[in-house]
């Protein structure tokens, strides 16, 4: 890991150790992608899973927005579904259905089939892709690599699909507890070591996406999401670990005791709760309402100043409170890190 170019810029890394720092950084979720021309001339070549599994073009993808707006961190181009792929789970991604898993768990033998796989092997693509992104990167800013949580990646093996619910999934751990915790930690230790291997590939951090905690009530979460996303901040070693989990608001202060260096925030939560939540004793990252990037820009801007004030500069990481949506004018995601780079104390 030693041969790769000396960081540049280091502001992204100071904020997760806590570190004083002059201005917080700034990245988006979801920063390679739809809303960039040259991300959907490679889109209308290659498809989806091409784009993932091809080193050369997840590299030019990781890389597209870190040219182009500016942003103090990059995030490895991939997708949480790789993991059910190494779970030997068959995942395809149709279009305007999204993904498929086409042999999903129905019974509880099912379930107890589930085993971890060499993941370092299975997903050997995404750690070429990692390594290559950290050498093209040539140290200009740290590179971010991720994985779903064992919540998130469980709805879509026991679901097929995406929901709105998730209800079949739920149901699913209240009729086999035993056979979902088997999975889910099955699931959680694959995951581990799939962000380890990253580590050792060349990502200087790492996420964790609970995508559907926000569809657990808290007790559930408490039971099904967290101990699973603990379990992974335990084993993960050399980088530190955000957890997101979209929706659980209300899981912030538990989160916050597990071990991450940082905790992302979707926009449904104010940031006065998030540090009251929290303690002030964590890094938070978010926490912009994506669909505010279509405010004229002016505003746009002022509203960034706004959150940076009520957030403080401190440990502290400026972000979108979900994945940046497809019809953003480029512009206006270019305002957005503008604004960061901008404020002022």
């Amino acid at each position: 890991m030693s041969n790769f170019p000396e960081l540049k810029n280091d502001l992204f890394l100071k904020a997760l150790r806590g570190e004083q720092v002059t201005r917080p950084p700034v990245w988006m979720m979801r920063q390679a992608g739809r809303y960039l021309p040259e991300y959907r001339e490679l889109q209308a070549k290659y498809s989806f899973f091409e784009r993932c599994e091809t080193p050369e073009l997840a590299t030019e993808i990781t890389i597209q927005p870190i040219d182009r707006l500016g942003v103090d961190a990059a995030i490895l181009f991939s997708d949480i579904l790789v993991m059910a792929q190494a779970l030997d789970f068959h995942v395809t991604i149709e279009k305007g259905e999204g993904p498929i898993i086409h042999n999903p768990i129905q019974t509880e033998a099912d379930a107890f089939k589930v085993s971890k796989p060499d993941v370092a092997d299975r997903l050997n693509y995404v750690m070429q892709a990692v390594t290559m992104i950290r050498t093209e990167l040539n140290g200009r800013v740290p590179l971010i690599g991720f994985a779903g949580s064992p919540w998130t990646i469980f709805c879509y093996l026991v679901e097929g699909h995406g929901s709105k619910d998730f209800a079949k999934a739920k149901a699913f751990c209240f009729s086999y507890p035993k056979a979902a915790a088997h999975v889910l930690s099955v699931i959680a230790d694959a995951t581990a070591d799939y962000l380890n291997a990253q580590i050792i590939a060349g990502a200087q951090a790492v996420q964790v996406f609970d995508s559907w905690g926000g569809l657990l009530s808290p007790n559930d979460f408490s039971v099904l999401s967290y101990p699973y996303m603990k379990q992974i901040v335990d084993q993960v070693k050399g980088a530190p670990v955000i957890l997101f989990a979209k929706g659980a608001w209300y899981a912030m202060e538990e989160m916050a005791t597990s071990g991450a260096s940082a905790l992302g925030l979707d926009w449904c939560t104010t940031p006065e709760f998030a540090r009251k939540a929290t303690h002030n004793a964590i890094t938070l990252q978010g926490n912009f309402d994506p669909t505010h990037l279509l405010k004229p820009i002016p505003e746009l801007k002022l509203e960034v100043h706004d959150m940076i004030r009520r957030f403080g500069v401190q440990r502290y990481i400026v972000n979108l409170g979900h994945g940046i949506i497809p019809g953003i004018p480029v512009p206006h995601a270019q305002a957005f890190v503008e604004a960061v780079k901008e404020y002022s104390e």
